[in-house]
């Protein structure tokens, strides 16, 4: 993902920009805390609950942040509808969430968004970067993943590992079995979601009632979602 530092970036420009620089985040299908890292980098005044179902990676972001006040882990199903029970506090300044929620089919990411809205508070933000391609532009589209794959070809064939090695490399750590195993058991091996366009989050997010919603950054594939409470 060779524009992964930049989708960050504006994520956290926009952050600065709305909630100011001590915001209260919602790490949602937080991974390894990718984002909340970045958050308290630049926000070292900030707070952060991510929330994610995968015992692997939460595994590996309750060590990485082991000791930090600052941040608290939640696990619970984003399926589940009284997920948010499990979460510590009613309201955040904001909710964060990178190549995550294209696991979830639209119905259901739909109803999410409906559960996110009352969550943030009034003034307050939802970011989701994700996978978000145009569908009316299908040669374009093409063209852009071949020329990404190429890409992701040539990174393992210089040694970068791919999807598959990382998890096998996790599979064989004496910390990380177990809780690979289980993260299986769950999830299977592919996404079961789908990738609407951008106008399709802006207008679900007006919907699930955010006063204004709109692209924020994108790259040929990518977008950044941005829904102001």
């Amino acid at each position: 993902m060779p524009d992964r530092e930049e989708r960050f970036r504006v994520m956290l420009d926009m952050l600065e920009a709305l909630v100011g620089t001590a915001p209260r985040v919602l790490d949602l299908a937080c991974g390894t805390g990718s984002i909340t890292d970045r958050v308290l980098k630049r926000f070292p005044e900030s707070t952060s609950t991510g929330v994610d179902l995968d015992p692997a990676l939460l595994t590996i972001a309750r060590g990485h942040f082991a000791g930090d006040p600052r941040v608290t882990f939640v696990t619970a199903d984003l399926k589940d509808p009284d997920w948010r029970a499990a979460l510590p506090h009613g309201s955040y300044d904001a909710v964060l969430t990178a190549t995550a929620l294209h696991w979830l089919p639209s119905a259901d990411l739909t109803v999410l968004y409906g559960q996110l809205a009352p969550l943030v508070r009034t003034g307050g933000v939802f970011m989701n970067a994700d996978h978000m391609p145009d569908p009316a532009t299908p040669r374009i589209n093409a063209a852009e993943r071949a020329h990404r794959h190429a890409g992701m070809d040539r990174a393992k064939a210089a040694g970068v590992l791919d999807w598959r090695e990382w998890w096998a490399l996790a599979a064989a750590d004496p910390a990380l079995a177990e809780p690979t195993k289980v993260r299986f058991e769950i999830y299977g091996e592919h996404a079961d979601g789908d990738t609407p366009p951008e106008s399709w989050h802006a207008d679900t997010l007006r919907a699930a009632g955010f006063a204004e919603a709109r692209t924020v950054w994108r790259s040929p594939s990518d977008a950044l979602v941005l829904g102001l409470k």
